[in-house]
């Protein structure tokens, strides 16, 4: 049977034959569970952080500020550059070991760059675990970042390119409901292991790091490699009975002929890194440094990397500091299920300026509240009854990031760029994303001392910047097959200047005419049904 793609009239976008099969649903989940490592290292580092065992065998100091009877500053009692280097360390070892995991992701494939970063992270969490000093402390969080720079490295994009194009969003999100999941788990495991009274709670929660990294490293083993990197090592055939079995038809060949398209294309490109610096991957390369830079920057992981401490700083016990960090995780996965369920109805646009409207409201209220009862001198203390208030806006704020800047801060990069540069764009992503998670970890606690309540209005106007840059330069991506993106870039007002007309191979015919070539798209003219299309619709929020 001859393959064929058709256009849906509605979004004018192109769609292929297929469905979604339970073996693409279950390689996804499986898939997915590489996120599990991820935040349940988020999770745990601050509850560890805020145990007292902990802090008295490697923070002696910071353990005896925290006693002191007298009147302490309230921001700054938790202020110690080495303290936060124990969290901060693996997000830097994390940025270098991206680099490293595009080569594998597309010389070997993404099942072994998944497998890879699960191995290592299990030899961390068990280093961690036994720790005996600072030192191994500090080697064991560099394991772990290796871990998560090789999964946070393939996962998105293993998902994305197995995923059906209108539920692309859907299993993609897959990847951050994991992360919510781990950090919820880590959450719960601190409140639990915090009870032990040996003392070595700490140790149980750092090692039981080794039950995500297991399940990662071992179900690997099992995934089928995508069709897109089949191809582009070389194994047609074998992408070809793939491509069949995941999308369920053997309707398979328009989408086939555009992934083999868009390998050929791939091949002429020797050095990646250098191309991906063309002007024709101005929008993509954009995008990889400015939405990971601006996720970390919405101030989301100030609450999960030391939601226990932060609560504890601004007056909570211990028991209700762990408490109120997994209220928050329980907000964080409930309101990401609500984005995997609509992200590829709503679209990604309007999440994103949603959840920054929401974010930014929530901001304001905490960074007020907590001026009214500490001011600048830190001197205070809260109410069970005013507590609870800050609470509930921080769970709103949780929320709001949950179902956009959350989720759409891993999908929207990993779906963006074309199979030449597919994998130098996503490490260019996870080492962003890694620098400024490292930068805000280790610059945290001394931004708390140093600008109290003004940091959470200092994070509102980032998201201020972030929601309007989304607002003007994000094109909508919504059921976009993957390798014919570059029509959405080509069709917005301000990154289609940078695409001239032969810079479009897939899904076109070359055509001449009066002695030039002009690429005449399949179906019609569809690339300016596109282009009007988005012109319409692009500035409704």
């Amino acid at each position: 049977m001859a393959g064929g793609a058709f256009v849906n009239n509605g979004a004018g976008t192109k769609e292929y034959p297929g469905k979604l099969t339970l073996y693409v649903f279950l390689t996804c989940v499986v898939a997915a569970t590489g996120g599990l490592i991820f935040g349940y290292d988020i999770g745990i580092s601050g509850g560890v952080t805020s145990m007292d065992p902990f802090l008295l065998k490697f923070f002696p100091s910071v353990y005896r500020k925290e006693k002191e009877k007298e009147s302490v500053n309230q921001y700054c009692k938790f202020d110690s550059q080495l303290l936060t280097t124990f969290t901060s360390s693996l997000y830097l070892a994390a940025l270098v070991a991206s680099f490293c995991a595009a080569t594998v992701t597309r010389v070997f494939g993404r099942k072994w760059s998944m497998f890879g970063g699960g191995l290592t992270f299990l030899v961390g969490a068990a280093l961690n675990g036994a720790a005996q000093n600072v030192l191994m402390l500090i080697l064991g969080r560099i394991l772990l970042g290796i871990g998560v720079g090789f999964a946070n490295q393939s996962v998105p994009v293993y998902l994305s390119e197995m995923a059906p194009a209108p539920l692309r969003g859907m299993l993609n999100i897959g990847f951050q409901l994991m992360i919510t999941i781990g950090i919820l788990a880590a959450n719960l495991i601190n409140y639990g292991t915090d009870k032990i009274k040996s003392g070595n709670g700490w140790r149980i929660s750092l090692a039981l790091a080794a039950v995500p990294a297991g399940i990662i490293t071992l179900g690997s083993l099992f995934l089928p490699d995508t069709p897109n990197s089949m191809i582009d090592r070389g194994h047609d055939e074998a992408a070809r009975k793939m491509l069949r079995r995941i999308r369920g038809t053997d309707d398979i060949d328009e989408e086939y002929n555009d992934l083999v398209a868009a390998s050929r294309e791939s091949k002429l490109v020797e050095h990646p890194w250098a191309n991906i610096l063309e002007r024709k991957y101005r929008a993509q390369l954009t995008m990889a440094i400015l939405i990971p830079l601006f996720q970390q920057f919405t101030g989301i992981n100030v609450i999960m990397f030391y939601a226990p401490v932060l609560f504890k700083t601004i007056g909570f016990g211990s028991d209700a500091s762990l408490m109120s960090a997994v209220i928050t995780g329980l907000v964080n996965v409930f309101a990401t299920l609500v984005s995997l369920f609509s992200v590829d109805k709503a679209g990604r646009r309007k999440l994103f300026l949603w959840g920054g409207t929401q974010m930014l409201i929530c901001q304001i209220v905490v960074g007020t509240l907590i001026a009214i009862k500490l001011g600048t001198s830190g001197d205070g203390s809260f109410s069970k009854v005013y507590a609870g208030f800050l609470v509930f806006f921080i769970c709103v704020y949780v929320a709001g990031f949950a179902w956009s800047w959350g989720p759409l801060g891993w999908l929207v990069p990993s779906e963006i760029f074309p199979l030449e540069i597919r994998s130098a764009g996503q490490s260019i992503n996870v080492s962003v994303n890694m620098l400024f998670t490292f930068i805000i970890a280790q610059a945290f606690l001394t931004m708390l001392c140093h600008m109290k309540f003004g940091l959470f209005y200092f994070f509102g106007g980032w998201v201020v910047i972030m929601t309007t840059f989304i607002a003007f330069f994000l094109p909508e991506t919504k059921n976009v097959p993957i390798e014919e993106m570059v029509l959405i870039w080509k069709a917005h007002w301000f990154w289609g200047k940078f695409i001239a007309d032969e810079d479009i191979h897939v899904g076109a015919n070359l055509e001449m005419t009066n002695g030039k070539c002009y690429h005449e798209l399949k179906f019609g003219h569809w690339y300016r049904d596109v282009k009007y299309r988005f012109q319409r619709s692009s500035w409704s929020f």
